[in-house]
């Protein structure tokens, strides 16, 4: 189990690498951008359509890797309180959930993607390709599975201790 732990965590860090890549190159394009429109009065062409795909592979890319550190928004005020028995009952349920959750959204995902590949979906100004985007988004949703999966685990070893 440690073998998975480690390596799903390790995966969850390199998209994460990506998404601040992706915040990286929104703030330079969206920079560059204003300073070539205030002062040359030349925009770059395409920029929001950039910037919003590039916001879409953050937002994707990151989720693993803050749902494996505990960066997200948790209310467990009151399931601190309970024993350690009953706190691993329930965070069971809410991996088993979550799971479900994100297994849904990735199949979706991808049948999307089929979908936009097969129509050719591209975006309006410079005809990018929606697919790719909508594949990572995929791929990281099923990366969010794996992190969930770890986490049922530990909680599964929570309920069993005495």
């Amino acid at each position: 189990m440690f073998s998975f732990q480690k390596n799903s965590l390790l995966l969850a860090r390199r998209l994460d690498m990506i998404a601040a890549l992706a915040i990286f190159t929104m703030m330079a394009l969206t920079c560059v951008d204003v300073f070539l429109r205030y002062f040359f009065r030349k925009p770059i062409t395409g920029t929001y359509e950039i910037v919003a795909l590039l916001g879409a592979v953050a937002v994707s890319f990151a989720m693993a890797h803050t749902l494996a550190e505990k960066g997200h928004v948790a209310v467990s005020l009151i399931v601190q309180l309970f024993p350690k028995r009953l706190q691993g009952i329930i965070e069971s349920i809410i991996s088993i959930f979550g799971i479900m959750l994100f297994a849904l959204i990735a199949w979706q995902s991808v049948l999307y993607g089929v979908d936009c590949q097969r129509s050719g979906e591209v975006s309006m100004t410079l005809e990018l390709p929606f697919y790719p985007i909508i594949y990572g988004v995929a791929l990281c949703a099923g990366i969010v599975c794996l992190v969930l999966m770890v986490d049922l685990a530990n909680a599964i070893v929570k309920v069993k201790d005495k």
